[in-house]
């Protein structure tokens, strides 16, 4: 990327925007304000109020950085570590998955499941936890509910540990590094999940923005893509209350097979959501 000296707010915005264009980026718009704010150090309201704002070398060093780094396919959240989620802020880490903002529909199956009982003191077991941006989006709707966050990955429990923390919310949630093959403490209230779903052969081909960048281990879910749903149906009788419900993320054409492995260990389906593409993303169960 090549930018004029001193060039404007307005000037290094288009010029991102019309390379990542080139480049075949679909949100390249919004990723070149994000970016040109991040790196002229302003705000979305300075852009509209100060298109004129010269950059200064810094500035525009900054930029041109941020740009090589997008035109690789390095998400801008990874890139500028943070992603907005539900209504908080959340650290992304390396190695790390990056919280979708469909998966903000499983937060809303749950909350909507509760119903009243996100007033109640309530426990929640969050398989999978990543970032953490599950049960944070969950803790922080839920006044006196607290939770045990569960991830294999080191890298992700240090992030979700980070993240509660910087949200005031690690007074009221456990992580825990470990399988979930392991002993868990329960029966819980709400069990919830965004577990790895993507066929194995499928990986390759998702977009650069996913492969590239988030963890095989958040992504793999065996060669159907299901493997994590029946680990979590051969347990969920050990680990949801009598009255507790069980939320679960899932892939676009998954509905079917999931339906048939929760049914197969006696689960009652309660309803499926779609997310805001009309894609079924989220299952709901009892038991």
């Amino acid at each position: 990327m090549r930018l004029p000296a001193h060039a404007s707010i307005a000037q290094a915005t288009e010029s991102l925007s019309a390379l990542l264009k080139e480049a075949g980026i679909a949100e390249h718009h919004s990723d070149a304000r994000r970016l040109v704010c991040a790196a002229f150090g302003i705000t979305h309201i300075d852009m509209v109020l100060r298109p004129d704002r010269k950059g200064g070398p810094e500035e525009l060093a900054n930029l041109e950085a941020f740009a090589k780094r997008r035109l690789l396919r390095e998400p801008v959240t990874r890139i500028l570590g943070t992603r907005g989620f539900w209504s908080l802020e959340l650290t992304v880490r390396p190695h790390v998955l990056d919280p979708r903002p469909d998966t903000e529909v499983v937060v809303e199956a749950c909350l909507d499941a509760l119903g009243a009982r996100t007033g109640d003191r309530i426990s929640i077991l969050d398989l999978g936890t990543g970032s953490g941006a599950i049960i944070a989006a969950l803790l922080s709707e839920c006044p006196l509910a607290r939770g045990i966050a569960v991830d294999l990955s080191s890298e992700a429990a240090a992030a979700a540990r980070h993240n509660l923390a910087a949200l005031a919310l690690s007074d009221r949630a456990i992580v825990l590094q470990q399988s979930w093959f392991d002993p868990l403490p329960g029966p819980f209230d709400l069990v919830v999940s965004n577990p790895p779903y993507i066929n194995t052969g499928e990986i390759g081909d998702l977009d650069p923005e996913v492969c590239e960048f988030d963890p095989v281990l958040a992504l793999d879910g065996g060669f159907d893509g299901l493997d994590a749903y029946r680990a979590i149906a051969e347990r969920i009788r050990s680990w949801l209350s009598h009255d507790g419900i069980l939320v679960l993320e899932i892939g676009a054409t998954q509905a079917g097979a999931v339906k048939t492995i929760f049914e197969n260990v006696g689960a009652r389906f309660l309803g499926l959501r779609q997310d805001y593409a009309g894609h079924d993303r989220a299952m709901v169960w009892a038991l």
